[in-house]
């Protein structure tokens, strides 16, 4: 879908009418449902982790119920906002968030990366916040500067670089799964806002070789790589981790367990309230519960996609398709890496993983989509 076609229209760009009882609230219902359902899973994976390390059982939940309640206030703080007036900040942003990238870096080792900004109460992870950042960028850009990219293709360098500079950042914590995630959510702006498929083949190109070059660098992701194509070679080596997933998915059937009944949980699968809570609640909902939140994140997709295409300019349409597409594909990377379908990455399950920064960050962009959806056109 070309949404930049949409500037032929005269009023297409003019946003007007804007009002609340606009709002797509189907996707609002359905961002509540993830969360709830989250965090009732969060609870049964994480009780008995904090129980073992000394904790109250309800340790993470509390906590993680704390980030949601805030997480509401950022949302309806997104929702409200004028989104022309942001434009002007969007800038300055970007630079301070290039700003604290790089202080992350000379932060403590935790796990042996560098990927948070200690606050004493919280812990500050800056690649949750690039996310939104980083689409309203190339919205804004997109938006104004489409004409002058159809009559020189030069005009891309400046996304491209920034685009470039930021996820380089993000990769040198070190975090593969974030930059490969937004590389494809930036190649998803780029395409929608009329960019000729040609012009995409370099900075692909590129990706690859900076894939095969980061796999070449480190060792341990060779490791990672083979544990993807036979995680059963080493089940209580370096396969650890994916074994425990797959079979606890496995063992749930088509309906689960129960809820509070997984097995997997019980110390085998490595911090199960994290990346890889969904194991957990596919063995205690089963199949069909697993089915259940991968079709919540497709109606988040299907209704994300038709905010985008009904939004008041390119610049509105753009953030709202490349942020529906941060979130929910996002969600199916992780879907994905649990089942053994990618390799495994440090990417969060929207919604469910244990973390304010990404409870915090996902609760921005659904506040910016639903900013957009109450919009409507001034034709």
């Amino acid at each position: 879908m070309d949404f930049a076609s949409k500037r032929q229209s005269l009023g297409y760009n003019v946003i007007t009418n804007r009002s609340l009882r606009f709002m797509d609230y189907s996707f609002f219902f359905i961002v509540t449902s993830l969360l709830v359902i989250g965090l009732v899973s969060l609870f049964s994976a994480s009780a008995l982790y904090a129980a073992n390390k000394g904790l109250d059982s309800l340790f993470y939940t509390k906590k993680q119920a704390l980030y949601i309640l805030l997480g509401f206030g950022l949302m309806a703080m997104s929702a409200r906002l004028d989104m022309e007036k942001v434009r002007s900040w969007i800038k300055p942003v970007v630079l301070l968030t290039l700003v604290l990238l790089i202080v992350t870096l000379f932060m403590p080792k935790v796990a042996g990366v560098r990927r948070w900004i200690p606050l004493g109460f919280f812990k500050l992870q800056m690649s949750e916040f690039v996310k939104p950042v980083l689409i309203l960028y190339l919205a804004d850009f997109f938006d104004r500067s489409a004409s002058r990219i159809q009559a020189d293709w030069r005009e891309l360098l400046k996304p491209f670089l920034v685009t470039i500079l930021t996820l380089g950042l993000v990769a040198a914590e070190p975090d593969l799964g974030t930059p490969a995630l937004l590389f494809a959510v930036a190649l998803g702006v780029f395409f929608a806002a009329g960019v000729k498929l040609r012009y995409l083949l370099a900075p692909i190109a590129m990706g690859l070789l900076v894939l095969v070059e980061e796999l070449a660098r480190k060792p341990y992701r060779i490791e990672r790589l083979k544990n993807f194509l036979s995680p059963w070679r080493d089940p209580t080596g370096t396969g650890y981790q994916l074994v425990q997933s797959l079979l606890a998915v496995g063992s749930g059937g088509w309906f689960g367990k129960g809820l509070g009944a997984s097995k997997l949980k019980l110390m085998y699968l490595p911090e199960p309230h994290t990346d890889f809570i969904f194991p957990v609640v596919a063995e205690e909902l089963g199949l069909l519960g697993g089915l259940l939140i991968a079709g919540l994140f497709v109606g988040l997709l299907v209704k994300g996609a038709r905010i985008a295409r009904n939004a008041p300019s390119l610049y509105t349409s753009l953030a709202a398709l490349g942020l529906t597409l941060t979130i929910t594909l996002q969600a199916f990377f992780n879907l994905a890496m649990a089942t053994g379908l990618i390799p495994t990455k440090g990417i969060p399950l929207p919604f469910f993983s244990y973390g304010g920064s990404s409870i915090w960050s996902s609760m921005i962009m659904v506040g910016l989509i639903l900013n957009v959806s109450a919009h409507r056109s001034g034709t």
